[in-house]
């Protein structure tokens, strides 16, 4: 994935450096700031705003770098669902009974801002 991080404001830069870490669970500021093309610099502030919020943690020395505490994987939203998908889960949702209906919008609950 390489993410032009200068044409992105900083939440979304953040957005995508965690999304970043959390497919690739590790990796070096280095590679992350090549990635996103910004500055190693920026990266090292991204990562300590992001340590406030979220299990990341940073090792130094040789082997050292970034990452993303076991179990920790960022949910997708309903929001990134495509108009597509949307859709159908709004048709599937109108087929089921009350039930299964309050379970899957309870799904969609979880997963929307």
């Amino acid at each position: 994935m390489n993410v032009k991080g200068e044409n992105l404001h900083t939440a979304e830069r953040r957005r995508a450096l965690l999304e970043l870490l959390c497919l690739r669970r590790y990796d070096t500021c280095e590679h992350l700031a090549d990635d996103l093309n910004v500055s190693y610099d920026t990266i090292q502030r991204d990562i300590a705003v992001l340590m406030c919020t979220y299990p990341i943690e940073t090792m130094r020395g040789h082997g050292g770098g970034v990452r993303v505490a076991d179990g920790f994987y960022l949910h997708r939203t309903f929001e990134s669902l495509t108009t597509q998908q949307r859709d159908v889960l709004k048709k599937v949702s109108a087929s089921l009974g009350d039930n299964d209906r309050a379970v899957l919008d309870s799904i969609l609950a979880k997963f929307a801002p």
